[in-house]
């Protein structure tokens, strides 16, 4: 992490906070706030104490995309996009998606462009009753990147997709929620109490068995179901190995909360 880090990490029962802190710009991503976040992405998945990962933003947004301050406006721009998306953005990506915990995204404001991106990248969306949503590279002449073109259809559907993509319109979190971009909306004085109640379930659920949940799901996307079917089993076979799987008969026996390691 730098001296002026972009993002704040912090960790409380279980759960890491990864806060994007580029207010003044909406947090928009530029080269220090993707090498902050990827820190704190490596430094989550290492600690044994950090059982789910919240990311979130700083002010009025999630994250508004890439700061196009760094763009240069010449012939080199295209190959600069390019080399950005391979060597950066697209390992940010596929870190979100390998990552053995559970990372959710707190969609606390306008989440536009590689930042609605980067939303998608995670596990599960809650948002405030506030939160604005737009995919917006059409508005600059780009098509949606960031896994976007993956990740959107998958969640709301072709059409909605393409419809976003297209036009580059904003909708609002109910929208959102109606088409089934985020799974939560929560009012924006509830909001810290609706992520808490989320993280703290997960963060003290069983972690092998959560991360073998997210592995799974992965797998089965492009998966027949014969595949899927053996990869099931080889999982069930790791997650019944693991002391949480006869501590949680025994709390279900007991009619007792699971006291999962």
């Amino acid at each position: 992490m730098t001296n002026t880090p972009t993002v704040i990490y912090a960790v409380d029962n279980g759960v890491a906070t990864l806060t994007l802190h580029r207010p003044d710009v909406y947090n928009a991503l530029n080269a220090q706030l993707f090498d902050d976040l990827m820190a704190a992405l490596r430094q989550a998945e290492r600690d044994a104490a950090v059982r789910c990962l919240v990311i979130t933003g700083t002010g009025k947004a999630f994250c508004s995309g890439q700061d196009l301050r760094e763009v240069p406006l010449d012939d080199s721009a295209a190959t600069m996009i390019g080399d950005r998306l391979r060597t950066r953005y697209n390992p940010l990506v596929l870190k979100l998606r390998t990552l053995g915990k559970p990372v959710i995204a707190a969609v606390n404001g306008v989440a536009a462009g590689a930042g609605l991106s980067l939303a998608l990248a995670c596990d599960l969306r809650i948002a405030t009753a506030d939160a604005l949503f737009s995919a917006a590279f059409v508005k600059i002449g780009l098509i949606p990147d960031c896994g976007m073109t993956y990740f959107l259809p998958r969640l709301v559907g072709p059409s909605r997709a393409l419809r976003l993509a297209f036009s580059g319109e904003t909708i609002d979190a109910a929208t959102a929620l109606a088409w089934g971009l985020v799974e939560e909306v929560a009012p924006p004085e509830g909001f810290h109490a609706a992520v808490a109640a989320l993280t703290s379930s997960l963060a003290s659920g069983p972690a092998v068995a959560l991360s073998l949940i997210k592995r799974s799901f992965i797998h089965a996307d492009g998966s027949t179901l014969e595949q899927t079917l053996e990869y099931e089993a080889q999982a069930q076979q790791i997650a019944g190995a693991h002391p949480d799987f006869p501590e949680g008969v025994a709390a279900f026996r007991a009619k007792r909360p699971a006291q999962f390691q």
